[in-house]
């Protein structure tokens, strides 16, 4: 991977920075595009100069976005819009793919949201496209890989099992699941709980904090962060897995299944412990 051009990482700047840019774009390259795009007023966001005047981000964006071969939007600023989209959003963020959709612009956008994103999210999915192809790439209906974000954090949250007993925190440092301090894990898909932040250090619940739901279009939300989100959905945690038969069906194990699959052992257990006796012994034990 040759990292063309970055503002904050490259060494050139200047002419000689954007000299890299233009060098690049004649080459096969894929876009991969941080923060929102600024439409209200695109000068709020220049990228180099040209005859003394700053060219508009936009107009870059605009214009690699036709010549690459895709577009990976990193975080949920460039990915929704995050939280200068929030609000009255006076600078008219929007997201990557949005932007796309006003002006036209068909090339395929991979949306990567989080705020912060974990590193291997990136890694993972740019590794993904060069090696097998953006057809090894399955997208959801937000543009997200379905690798990254297909299960919800609610469904694999340590703090499950306070959830489904009742027992909730009802201020910051209180034991039990942080739901009602506004946790977004019920309706937030990221795979954060398998692969926590900081070389697998931590993460957000972790931490005993709610997750604030930053992978999710809605994010920053128009409630309060703090406000509890309608459950419309729950699962069974995937660490207890379902029991199979030989013939990989599943066995169901509520209460009254098991109670009768408890009678119906004790009496094959019955029915063998009886087989081995012959009718003199069964006479005897009748006799006693």
């Amino acid at each position: 991977v040759n990292l063309a051009f970055h503002p904050t990482v490259m060494a050139a700047a200047g002419d000689q920075a954007m000299e890299a840019m233009y060098e690049a774009e004649e080459k096969s390259f894929i876009l991969v595009v941080e923060g929102s795009v600024i439409t209200a007023d695109p000068r709020m966001c220049e990228v180099g100069e040209t005859r003394g005047h700053g060219i508009e981000g936009t107009t870059h964006i605009e214009r690699l976005g036709r010549k690459a071969q895709a577009v990976i939007a990193v975080g949920s600023c460039a990915a929704f819009g995050g939280v200068p989209k929030a609000g009255s959003n006076p600078s008219g963020s929007i997201g990557v793919a949005e932007f796309f959709k006003k002006k036209g612009v068909g090339t395929p956008v991979i949306n990567l949201p989080g705020c912060a994103i974990h590193p291997d999210w990136f890694i993972s999915t740019l590794a993904t496209y060069l090696l097998a192809g953006p057809e090894a790439i399955e997208l959801d209906s937000h543009g997200r890989p379905k690798a990254i974000y297909s299960k919800l954090i609610h469904d694999n949250c340590p703090l499950r099992g306070h959830f489904d007993a009742g027992r909730f925190a009802e201020k910051f440092g209180d034991p039990g699941c942080v739901y009602k301090l506004g946790c977004k894990g019920p309706i937030t898909r990221a795979n954060c709980p398998e692969k926590p932040f900081n070389s697998g250090t931590n993460w957000c619940i972790g931490n005993n904090h709610p997750c604030n739901g930053c992978a999710e279009p809605g994010y920053p939300f128009d409630d309060s962060m703090w406000a509890p989100e309608p459950i419309h959905e729950a699962t069974p945690p995937s660490t207890y897995p379902p029991i199979y038969t030989d013939r990989k069906k599943a066995v169901d194990l509520t209460p009254g299944y098991t109670a009768l699959a408890g009678l119906a052992a004790g009496a094959v257990g019955m029915k063998a412990l009886g087989k081995g006796k012959d009718s003199s012994e069964r006479d005897q034990d009748k006799k006693e």
